[in-house]
């Protein structure tokens, strides 16, 4: 069986049986195939015993090229899950990614956007009074004030406007859905662009989008075109480009809110976390608010800074 029957039997697999989201399987897809076509590796000739040697060195090869620790290790992942399908399908005897030494990943907290910062985002954005600049800035809003992964907020539909557009019905991974509350100020943006909504809308099957978009196949503005829009953003406030990402945008709220008194416990529902241990990257701004509270109130600390 060739390669790309493989690997398109391997990701129905994983939609039909895992449950996974679309752009997770396609990122699987993605470095299932980079991985294949560096190693020049035909998985019809392959066996457990010479393939160890080859994943170590395309893993080398990805250190080499600087991709993040998380980059690294969501492609081992996704060779990981694949390997045991070639191993349940009799291809191969064993699963070489149990034998090779795989980095921990990191516990450093990412470079998130300061308040300084998303304030000359957001007045920037606000300047741009154009239908485009409106549904932007409506976006963006929501990227920073409810955290919801980007992928989320363009697949959001006009029913995601929940009890009085005071909560957003979300859909995350694993097709999982969440309420997260609107803030008033973006609730007043929200408002405004839903009065204009309809001149990006093609055809009556985009009217469900709440973001729909006349030049997307999707029917709603894509996450490439927000990336684009984002983009050109940081560069007319002067931010480093580093900074700035939708992805960010979602670590500057959740350290904005920890910082500000939110317990990591509820933090952990607004970003849709499975498990609590994925929102404790977070724990260290956590423990810095916590020895503040501790220094000014503790008795003994008012007695030894008199």
């Amino acid at each position: 069986m060739a390669n790309a029957s493989l690997i398109e039997n391997f990701l129905e697999s994983l939609a039909s049986e895992k449950g996974l989201s679309k752009n997770t399987i396609q990122s699987y897809g993605l470095d299932i195939k980079q991985c294949l076509k560096i190693t020049k590796l035909n998985i019809d000739k392959i066996s457990s015993k010479n393939l160890n040697l080859d994943i170590e060195k395309y893993v080398a090869s990805l250190n080499a090229k600087g991709f993040e620790r998380s980059t690294v290790l969501r492609k081992i992942s996704a060779l990981g899950h694949f390997f045991n399908f070639l191993v349940e399908e009799e291809i191969l005897e064993s699963n070489p990614i149990k034998k090779i030494n795989i980095p921990k990943k990191s516990s450093k907290l990412p470079i998130f956007l300061t308040n300084i910062q998303i304030d000359r985002l957001l007045k920037a954005a606000r300047e741009d009074k154009s239908n485009g600049g409106i549904r932007f800035l409506v976006m963006l809003e929501i990227l920073y004030s409810t955290g919801i992964r980007i992928t989320e907020l363009i697949n959001l539909r006009i029913s995601a406007l929940y009890e009085k557009k005071n909560f957003l019905l979300v859909y995350g991974k694993g097709n999982k859905e969440r309420l997260v509350p609107i803030d008033k100020n973006t609730l007043g943006t929200i408002e405004n662009y839903l009065k204009i909504r309809e001149l990006f809308i093609k055809n009556k099957n985009d009217q469900k989008w709440l973001f729909p978009s006349k030049n997307s196949k999707l029917g709603h503005i894509s996450r490439q075109r927000f990336n684009q829009l984002l983009k050109e953003l940081t560069i007319k406030v002067g931010i480093e480009e580093k900074f700035v990402s939708p992805h960010k945008l979602r670590h500057a709220f959740a350290s904005h809110l920890l910082a500000n008194g939110l317990d990591l416990r509820s933090l952990q529902i607004l970003l849709g976390h499975a498990d609590i241990s994925t929102t404790q990257i977070y724990t260290h701004i956590l423990n810095d608010r916590l020895k503040k509270t501790v220094k000014d109130n503790h008795p003994l600390s008012k007695i030894y800074n008199k």
